[in-house]
């Protein structure tokens, strides 16, 4: 299992991003919201989703779950 944040500031879409603790690009974590542990990144969506309805994996660390 890994450990999911949500980023509190939204990227420049508008979306806010969810990473991995292991993320190597991770924002400061006075910028992120802990969503829970997961196994894959679709299940860290849905909770991150309860938080902002705009999300969007990142796309070094949640690849199969980042959308252009």
């Amino acid at each position: 299992m890994s450990k999911y944040y949500v980023n509190k500031i939204p990227n420049e879409n508008g979306k806010h991003e969810v990473h991995k603790q292991s993320c190597k690009i991770l924002p400061p974590l006075e910028n992120l919201i802990f969503v829970g542990d997961f196994l894959i990144c679709s299940d860290a969506m849905i909770e991150s989703r309860k938080i902002y309805p705009e999300v969007n994996g990142c796309y070094d660390c949640c690849f199969p779950c980042h959308k252009k």
